[in-house]
């Protein structure tokens, strides 16, 4: 049987060891962190209207630039299909005006141009 001595020497340097190897994955974790994207640039058009769309007890703004483009903000519940006839286009004309855009991904809060 071993004795009380032996079991010390090799227990203490074992134990030193992992304490080492969880200080060392805390300082990493702490160090590499997940940041937020980097925001995306927007070229800002000229504003020359604004139009406002009450829809399904929700306001939407519209706005058009000089351009003539229009974009809405996805709602809670909004399809191309409801957003095409809000605003008076086709689920077609949208694809082509969005073809970023996955029809079936939409988020709330996202831009989709509708003119």
């Amino acid at each position: 049987m071993p004795r009380r001595e032996d079991v010390l020497r090799w227990a203490a340097p074992a134990a030193f060891l992992a304490a080492l190897t969880i200080a060392v994955l805390l300082i990493r974790a702490g160090l590499t962190h997940d940041s937020p994207p980097a925001p995306q640039p927007t070229i800002a058009a000229p504003t020359t209207t604004a139009k406002t769309t009450t829809s399904r007890e929700t306001t939407r703004a519209t706005t058009t630039s000089a351009t003539a483009a229009q974009y809405v903000t996805v709602q809670s519940g909004d399809t191309y299909g409801s957003i095409a006839s809000a605003n008076g286009t086709s689920v077609q004309q949208l694809e082509e005006l969005n073809p970023g855009v996955s029809p079936t991904a939409l988020t709330v809060g996202q831009k989709i141009r509708v003119k």
